[in-house]
């Protein structure tokens, strides 16, 4: 997703490895300059108050005059559940002692452990830690509660609301919503001769009046499941009211497969794997693609453009709900019965999950919420820090607590909904800094990783994620998409890491398209192939490949065409001796 960013390094080394010579950083090192260039972005508040809920959130002044003595509530813990319980704990960031090169930016990793550790106790204090935190599925969107179906809905700006769709004629008259203090709507539709009010697989859609008395009708932020009408074109999307009887809903038959020891995935989008020209379902892809891809010897898939996008064209990168399935391969159900089968073959499935932007849609995404709202009351940053401008997409505001609820939840969600062994996260280098890495080199210079560039809110809410998947499901496997080499990035979160398990080796597979594209048979270097395939961060785990729909979709071709192209349709007979450009092809494919 990243290829259209900037210039792509390779995981700087550790200090005092010697890297050759075109990998030497051209830009002059400022370690001098260190501690003004790690300060938390100036505009953020000393503390402020979110839904009710304090979250405290230090300025520029508090983080120079970091206490060392102070008092940290301990609610730090790695994989393995180990407590970090006292101030040394704290003080002592376990990073550093592997790379001693990162102790210049220790205040750093203080100020963002203690940024991660004070936002844990706050949900402690409130919401009932972590793990409940992200179960606001259960509060938020449909639910059945006793005597009938209860929705909510975070809109703190708008000035009235109502629930409108198929059940009530999409008249909200009847169904007006109530607000409390903390900017939540609510209602509940009591159950009608014993059976719910709101059909299974019925429209529904948030009705609401923003500041200038306009009344605007949005898809509900945490529906699961959305469909488009097919018969007319570039038709709006619904939300749909989905909860199956017992008869309907898929119950889940095998257990987990346990984790390899090393992964062996096939990345795969399930709407583009049939061998016919349509968009192929969960079940087809279950039955007909799976067996191959176990017969293979992979042990883990990869599955791509799973959250609704309703511009099929962005590959499911322009997330529209989040919550949803994509409806144009099936159901829910269809989804858990593919991820039941890939469970009963031995294969492990992971989720490519979009939360480093979201669609800049309004009448079927997230952005549609933020109608007159200021940066506190919306899911995104308003002006320009709100907004990718390469991705035409809105950014998320990843210090605000609903923020937080709603994207820890979704992670939840798809863990314990479908079953789901993990997640590779897409587009981490557009999280970590506030300039995205647009046209961004980086060198492997530490300064370019730890300055007031970082943001830290996503840092932290990346700390947070990866405790909350590691502690529901200890054996899953998290992947981190991060053109830029941060350091840390792929150890615990205790020992002041992000917490990811493995990053991907992203510049190996830029130096192949490089040499097919603009190199000669006899310039390849064993120097820079050696050096691109080992160069990564000692502890750090990294997934090599050689090539993903970065490069064979994203506006280029696969290696094999690249080697062969029209010459796999006409020298490729086994009728025939294949041509040169077939066995030159096939030899430096293997």
């Amino acid at each position: 997703m990243l290829r259209s960013l900037g210039s792509i390094a390779a995981p700087p080394p550790l200090r005092g490895s010697s890297p050759s010579s075109d990998k030497t950083p051209t830009r002059v090192l400022r370690n001098n300059h260190w501690l003004c260039n790690c300060l938390p972005n100036a505009s953020t508040q000393q503390s402020r108050k979110l839904l009710g809920h304090h979250v405290f959130r230090l300025s520029s002044n508090s983080y120079r005059n970091f206490s060392h003595g102070s008092p940290i509530s301990a609610v730090v813990t790695d994989d393995s559940s180990t407590m970090m319980t006292s101030d040394e704990d704290t003080e002592n960031i376990g990073i550093l002692g592997l790379d001693p090169g990162l102790e210049t930016f220790k205040d750093h990793f203080k100020y963002r452990m203690r940024r991660y550790v004070e936002q844990k106790t706050l949900f402690e204090k409130y919401e009932g830690g972590l793990e409940e935190f992200a179960r606001g599925y259960l509060k938020f969107g449909f639910n059945r509660e006793e005597g009938g179906i209860v929705y909510r809905e975070w809109a703190p700006a708008a000035q009235e609301a109502a629930l409108i769709g198929d059940f009530n004629g999409w008249d909200g008259s009847s169904h007006k919503m109530e607000k409390n203090e903390f900017g939540v709507w609510s209602i509940k539709i009591p159950d009608s001769v014993g059976k719910p009010a709101i059909p299974h697989n019925s429209k529904v859609k948030f009705r609401f009046k923003h500041g200038d008395g306009v009344w605007v009708d949005r898809i509900p932020a945490w529906i699961k499941y959305a469909t488009v009408d097919p018969t007319i074109f570039a038709a709006p999307y619904d939300g749909v009211y989905w909860d199956p009887p017992s008869s309907e809903r898929y119950e889940f038959k095998y257990p987990r497969p346990p984790k390899p020891k090393a992964p062996r995935i096939y990345e795969a989008h399930v709407g583009m794997s049939s061998t016919e020209p349509c968009i192929n379902s969960y079940r087809e892809f279950a039955d007909d693609v799976l067996p191959r891809i176990q017969k293979n010897n992979y042990n883990t898939v990869q599955l791509m453009a799973v959250m609704e996008h309703s511009y099929y064209g962005s590959f499911g990168y322009h997330v529209t709900n989040f919550f949803a399935v994509s409806s144009r391969s099936g159901t829910p159900e269809d989804l858990k019965y593919l991820i039941d089968k890939a469970h009963s073959l031995g294969l492990q499935v992971l989720m490519d999950v979009v939360h480093s932007h979201a669609s800049n849609n309004v009448t079927d995404g997230l952005n549609g919420f933020d109608v007159g709202q200021n940066s506190q009351e919306s899911y995104f940053h308003t002006g320009d820090g709100g907004y990718h401008k390469l991705w035409d997409s809105r950014l998320f505001n990843y210090g605000n607590w609903e923020v937080l609820r709603f994207l820890l939840s979704n992670l939840r969600w798809w863990l314990e909904e479908f079953k789901f062994d993990g997640f590779r996260f897409d587009g981490v280098t557009s999280m970590l800094y506030h300039h995205h890495g647009i046209n961004m080199v980086f060198t492997g210079d530490y300064n370019e990783y730890f300055s007031e560039a970082t943001d830290v809110d996503a840092v932290v809410y990346l700390m947070l994620a990866n405790s909350l998947i590691h502690n529901i499901l200890l054996d899953a496997t998290v992947i981190a998409e991060d053109v830029s080499g941060m350091p840390g990035l792929g150890r615990p979160v205790s020992e002041g890491g992000t917490g990811f398990d493995y990053r991907l080796a992203m510049a190996i597979p830029d130096r192949w398209i490089n040499y097919l594209k603009n190199k000669n048979d006899e310039e390849w270097s064993m120097k820079e192939i050696s050096w691109s395939l080992t160069n990564r961060r000692y502890t750090e785990k990294c997934l090599s490949y050689a090539e993903s729909h970065d490069q064979a979709i994203v506006g280029d071709k696969t290696i094999a065409f690249f080697l062969m192209d029209r010459e796999m349709y006409s020298g490729m007979s086994c009728l025939t001796d294949a041509s040169p450009t077939i066995e030159r092809g096939i030899a430096l494919h293997k």
